[in-house]
């Protein structure tokens, strides 16, 4: 068994006339760095990945996410396509029976969704994944629900922080350090299962409108006569009353007359 801890660095779209993050539904983070650590069965590192990747959807970098990561449009002006540095990461996690290991699944379904924008196969990736940020959380006891940090695992397990966070590769070493501390056999791979998101776009539906008419003619069938002016406002009324359903009791409280 190898484990692949790998990290993304994402990007979102800025407009900068309206100073706001703007987003594709299909895929609102783009992928702009992969890392990735692989270990052996015995916990050592035999090999690392790293790559910087073009962004096609979001052409600039969002100023939070260069803030935050340091990553520039000069890093990744000539860096490979998705498609293509998605072709040499499956290449680096080729191996003997691979399991990809994470610091939370958000990781997970960004790539499965960076995967799918991009219409490439995802077949042949490791299906086994251990989340590493759970099992870290229930080694340091932390409340239920509440997830722990990297940074604050990293200096609760007194590592060596000497890389930069923020990076891909350098958060997938510190998840690297934190699992080979954290492991007991305990810690076994789940199946990931991909769910495609819908879109949360909803159509515009348009104002009902009241077909009057009809429901005027309805009435005068029913009561055989034409409708007048007063019968038409009363009608009216009744209807709109009728449908804020203020008027609705419990059957079972209704007695038998």
């Amino acid at each position: 068994m190898e484990y692949i801890v790998f990290d993304l660095e994402f990007n979102q779209g800025f407009d900068k006339t309206l100073n706001k993050t703007v987003s594709n539904e299909r895929c609102p983070f783009e992928i702009i760095q992969i890392g990735a650590i692989k270990l052996d069965s015995n916990f050592n590192i035999i090999d690392t990945f790293n790559s910087y990747v073009k962004p096609e959807i979001y052409k600039g970098i969002h100023p939070f996410i260069g803030k935050m990561t340091g990553i520039t449009l000069k890093d990744v002006a000539d860096a490979p396509s998705f498609p293509q540095a998605y072709k040499e990461f499956k290449r680096f996690i080729s191996s003997k029976d691979p399991v990809l290991c994470v610091w939370g699944t958000g990781d997970l379904k960004e790539l499965y969704r960076n995967i799918t924008y991009y219409n490439l196969p995802s077949k042949t990736l490791p299906k086994s994944y251990i989340n590493i940020q759970h099992y870290a959380s229930i080694y340091f006891d932390n409340p239920a629900g509440r997830s722990i940090g990297l940074q604050n695992a990293i200096q609760i397990l007194e590592l060596n922080q000497d890389k930069s966070y923020h990076n891909a590769l350098n958060d997938a070493f510190y998840t690297a350090q934190v699992f080979i501390r954290i492991y007991n056999p305990s810690i076994v791979p789940d199946v990931y299962i991909y769910t495609t998101v819908k879109s949360s776009t909803v159509e515009k539906s348009t104002k009902k409108q009241i077909n009057y008419d009809r429901l005027f003619e309805e009435f005068s069938k029913v009561l055989n006569r034409e409708l007048s002016k007063e019968d038409k406002k009363i009608i009216d009324l009744a209807y709109k009353m009728g449908k804020t359903n203020q008027f609705l009791i419990n059957s079972n409280k209704c007695k038998k007359r």
